[in-house]
């Protein structure tokens, strides 16, 4: 079987261009030694089945950074082992002068290389003109016009993977590509000029600092209430009438059948109240558990991750980390340290592993450890929303600025602490563009079944646990033994105890278990502050320890206690 790499500078488009080529369901793996990723799919051209290697993104075949040197590894390992080995290299068509030093690096040293000039959309926005036969002529190697996001282009590529070829150019120094790079630009291209469009102009706009924090705030608005719209409308209409009409009445049966004050009924149905099953407060297997998880939090989990992937998509993301960027060096971190941060707020453990992209262990430490402590994952985040969206925006926004006033603090204690400096940040910033819904949907489905799959054990364990400790009367005797320090510290009820060191397991599963306990704003408001700052998921836990070892641990879990109880402690006070 021929093997098809995928290579080219970060933000070109390989990923779309990888969807498009393989479907959106491949296998991710890590780079034997490291936890740099790449993807591998299946293809058919030509009746002739492809393996298709999508590599991580690098300007150069002499690397500068661990997954530049994982790409470049993997392609020269690859090639050597496989004759009929393909590299479709994926130009940014809008930016040839940076991306045609690879293309030419590549042929130099001999690949069979297919050039893709994506993004062809664009180039009439900005008065570009390529001469693509006059390219591929040049070049001795096909070259494709293609747009990834529509899918124009792919087709042809498909037809003419065939045809890549080594080329006879040979250039045998840097200085000599560099030359060759401007050459062909003078043939090829020819520029035109032309005003800006709307479009162009808020590109402009998202990244200038009073604009750009306008705009993000304007976002970060926005996005709480589009993700309770769509969660709230899903429970509404959807979930609540499918539980109460057609899954309560099964229960009803089966709770009779098993005969209730038996150990088997408690734990399977749990209480029953008026002789009724409900659903939030029974703590049952059958009855809370997947109401905590299809109900409360997965509507919230769809609704989040679908805003989450358009801003991904549209080209928001990275404007609104070069925004953060100043902050960043504030806290005594690399530029590129945003990217973690970002990923964080996915989930932490890729936050975590991201980190391995900075420069030093000082930074990786600082780093993950504000990850942990200041960065709720997209799970938790929604069920933040869920807790505070019925109480309007501010108690939200209180949770936000004080995660954000701790990450600041934190961070800029750390940075006048720990030694050392951080360079300045290489961020490229891809134009805004509307992505394919089909991708849109389909990632979606992903993150949501990975939700499910990994989410739903936590589930049953954490509710199981409860319920036990019901059962054994364990409940009460640890709430009214550390009931006072709860509320006298953090003003909490003694019932919020364990759903907070069930956090330990899932942290929104946890914030699900809070929702009974009807408490106040005030509450509701440490709670989910506590939650997000205390011990990181068990997940996040042991993979900051194989990360940074046990000593970075220990000294990242000491600084999180404090932190937790302190910001906590001081938000009982003031609000």
């Amino acid at each position: 079987m021929s093997k098809v790499i995928l290579l080219g500078n970060p933000n070109v488009g390989k990923s779309v261009i990888f969807a498009r080529l393989t479907g959106i369901q491949v296998v991710t793996s890590n780079y034997a030694g490291t936890t740099v990723e790449y993807r591998k799919g299946y293809m058919l051209a030509g009746g002739e089945k492809f393996e298709v290697i999508d590599l991580p993104g690098t300007y150069s075949l002499e690397p500068t950074s661990k997954a530049e040197e994982v790409a470049c590894q993997f392609l020269k390992e690859s090639c050597q082992e496989e004759k009929n080995c393909v590299v479709i290299n994926i130009i940014d068509a809008t930016n040839l002068e940076r991306n045609l030093h690879l293309t030419l690096d590549l042929i130099s040293r001999g690949y069979q290389v297919l050039v893709v000039l994506n993004m062809c959309d664009e180039l009439v926005h900005h008065g570009i003109s390529i001469d693509v036969k006059k390219m591929e002529e040049l070049l001795g190697v096909p070259v494709v016009s293609a747009c990834a996001v529509t899918g124009l282009g792919i087709k042809v590529l498909k037809e003419r993977l065939q045809d890549a070829t080594a080329s006879q150019v040979k250039l045998r120094s840097h200085e000599e590509l560099w030359q060759a790079v401007g050459a062909l630009i003078t043939q090829v291209q020819s520029l035109t000029h032309r005003h800006h469009t709307w479009r162009e102009m808020l590109e402009d706009l998202s990244i200038r600092p009073f604009s750009g924090v306008l705009m993000g705030l304007g976002v970060i608005y926005a996005t709480f209430k589009i993700v309770r719209f769509i969660a709230e409308g899903l429970i509404t209409y959807v979930l609540d009438p499918a539980f109460n009409n057609l899954y309560a009445p099964v229960l009803q049966k089966l709770s009779a059948l098993i005969g209730q004050g038996n150990f088997f009924h408690h734990v399977l149905i749990g209480e029953l109240f008026n002789g009724k099953i409900d659903f939030k407060n029974s703590i049952g297997l059958l009855t809370t558990a997947p109401y905590v998880e299809f109900n409360m939090v997965l509507p919230y989990i769809i609704s989040f991750y679908l805003v989450l992937g358009l801003l991904e998509d549209i080209g928001y993301l990275p404007r609104f980390a070069l925004l953060l960027d100043a902050f960043m060096h504030k806290i005594g971190l690399h530029g590129f340290a945003i990217i973690p941060v970002l990923l964080g707020f996915g989930c932490n453990v890729p936050g975590i592993l991201a980190t391995r992209v900075l420069e030093s262990k000082r930074e990786r430490f600082i780093s993950s450890t504000l990850i942990s402590i200041a960065v709720p994952c997209a799970a938790l985040q929604a069920m933040v929303i869920k807790l505070l969206g019925p109480f309007g925006f501010r108690p939200f926004l209180i949770v936000a600025a004080s995660l954000f006033a701790s990450w600041v603090a934190i961070g800029y204690i750390l940075n006048k602490v720990l030694k050392g400096y951080s360079p300045e940040l290489v961020l490229e910033i891809p134009p805004y563009r509307w992505p394919p819904l089909n991708i849109v949907f389909s990632k979606l489905w992903l993150r949501v079944k990975e939700f499910i799959v990994d989410a739903f054990p936590f589930v049953i364990l954490g509710v199981l646990i409860v319920n036990l400790l019901q059962y054994a009367q364990v409940f009460h005797a640890v709430s009214n033994a550390f009931g006072p320090l709860m509320k006298t510290i953090l003003g909490l009820p003694k019932e919020a105890i364990f759903p907070l060191v069930i956090g330990f397991l899932r942290k929104d599963i946890a914030a699900g278990l809070l929702i009974p306990l009807n408490m106040t704003v005030k509450q509701l408001i440490i709670a989910s502050v506590f939650l997000s700052m205390s011990f990181p998921c068990i997940a996040t836990f042991i993979i900051f320890l194989k990360e940074l070892g046990i000593k970075y641990l220990l000294a990242a879990t000491a600084i999180m206690i404090m932190a937790t109880m302190f910001v906590a402690g001081m938000l009982n006070l003031i609000l």
